[in-house]
């Protein structure tokens, strides 16, 4: 007797036992519709910041030889409305939007935020950081110190 001979529902008593389609599985049917409705009511949401049910805005960080470099596409907001703090070890940008429409007689408001805290690795001079926010980007520029830029060994790669 195969486990599937043990659920009542949704089997047809004249379809032999063993290996059945999935679409005949009433749980997976289940649980492929509940992944449908989530997927549908999420991507409902027009969001300046990507998608905001996974991840917040899109962020690049790369490092060269004198800094790291973090970008962030924040679309739609003002440099006003973006906060960005530094401490020897977190980078910590917040951002929010208040959006106000008036529409026959009726005023909706909304407001739209967000937090990313990006660990900051040794050796860069917090003190000397810059953030420019321009075309909808902001850039925050994390200099290294002296120490470790002195540290940065380049090593050639030779073709085998």
């Amino acid at each position: 007797m195969a486990f599937s001979d043990l659920v009542p529902w949704g089997r047809d008593r004249n379809q032999p036992s063993g290996r059945r389609n999935e679409d005949d599985n009433p749980l997976m049917s289940l649980q492929r519709d509940l992944n449908r409705v989530f997927e549908d009511f999420w991507s409902r949401f027009d969001s300046p910041f990507g998608s905001m049910a996974t991840n917040g805005p899109r962020t690049d960080i790369s490092e060269t030889d004198e800094a790291m470099l973090v970008s962030v596409d924040l679309p739609g907001l003002d440099d006003k409305d973006v906060e960005v703090n530094v401490t020897d070890d977190m980078l910590t940008i917040r951002g929010e939007r208040e959006e106000k429409a008036e529409k026959d007689g009726f005023t909706s408001q909304s407001r739209r935020s967000f937090h990313r805290m990006i660990p900051v690795p040794p050796g860069v001079d917090a003190e000397k950081a810059e953030a420019e926010f321009k075309r909808g980007v902001l850039t925050v520029t994390l200099p290294k110190t002296e120490e470790a830029k002195a540290r940065v060994k380049r090593i050639d790669v030779k073709s085998g």
